[in-house]
């Protein structure tokens, strides 16, 4: 297959584009930056430039292709609702090119929107929380519209995703923790969150574009759920740093943006997606990624 790929040059996507050239796909990979290009080059894909901040240019892309994986989103958290409503645009941008065809458009959103049973892990057949509770939901909404008008779509729900470097939010906790000097979890900190080791990801999107299977949802999940207050022990045993608990009164003051998320139990299921993709993580888990959490040098 000719894969197009956006975010082909971020954490999950460079190891997409890895996956899919390893396993005799040709890769076709959006990059907007000029630093990042010669790298995406140097993976074995054909550098396509455009930008999701203008949807019309990815449709050329989408067009040449034989399926989409689209996993680029702006992280910027201060705009977040704007953000996922951009989303929205750019799905929609490509699933007007692949209406009409098989060729598959694989979409991401997050394993919290189909936490709908309260204490109970996320499954793939949830209903899912809508847009005035979570506005990550536009992506999966644009995703049954596009299926409407003809394309095969399905999507990957993403939890925290980890390795030595990145880690999700739990970055930003991690910058919050070194700004603060304190790692702090909400109340007894039992709360859960999902994560999976960022190869083990990669090597689900592939799986997904291949499958090609219309309207599937997929967890990329590997720990169904690791408790916050594990998250803020380990960070503080890496940094060297003391750990406490806030009441959850005081969250929003400590965490700031964070809080809407750092009190969440979000545990999610992934038994259907290793059943139909047959897939089996096999990485470390987050705790053991961040024992060995690389820190700044100097």
């Amino acid at each position: 297959m000719r894969v197009f790929v956006t975010g082909a040059t971020g954490n999950i996507g460079s190891r997409v584009v890895k996956d899919l050239i390893a396993s005799g796909h040709q890769v076709i990979g959006l990059c907007r930056s000029d630093d990042k290009a010669p790298a995406l080059a140097a993976a074995g894909a054909e550098v396509y430039r455009g930008s999701i901040a203008e949807p019309e240019s990815l449709k050329e892309g989408a067009a040449r292709s034989d399926g989409v994986i689209h996993l680029a989103f702006n992280h910027d958290f201060s705009r977040f609702v704007q953000n996922c409503e951009d989303d929205r645009s750019v799905i929609q941008a490509l699933g007007s090119v692949l209406a009409g065809s098989n060729r598959p458009l694989i979409v991401t959103s997050g394993t919290g929107l189909a936490n709908t049973v309260p204490g109970e892990p996320a499954k793939e057949d949830n209903a899912i929380i809508g847009c005035d509770v979570h506005p990550r939901a536009a992506s999966e909404e644009a995703a049954a519209s596009v299926a409407a008008q003809g394309v095969n779509v399905s999507v990957v729900r993403l939890p925290q995703v980890h390795d030595p470097v990145t880690q999700g939010l739990v970055t930003w906790a991690i910058a919050m923790y070194r700004e603060k000097g304190v790692c702090a979890y909400i109340g007894d900190g039992l709360n859960r969150w999902p994560a999976a080791y960022v190869v083990d990801v990669a090597r689900l999107y592939r799986l997904a574009v291949e499958k090609a299977e219309p309207d599937a949802k997929y967890h990329a999940v590997a720990e169904e759920g690791v408790p916050m207050r594990d998250i803020a022990e380990a960070i503080g045993r890496r940094l060297n740093l003391p750990v406490k608990s806030v009441a959850p009164e005081e969250a929003q003051a400590y965490f700031g943006w964070l809080a809407r998320f750092a009190d969440h139990d979000v545990p999610a299921s992934s038994a259907k997606t290793r059943k139909k993709l047959g897939w089996e993580p096999t990485g470390p888990g987050l705790i053991a990624d961040l024992e060995r959490l690389e820190l700044p040098q100097g």
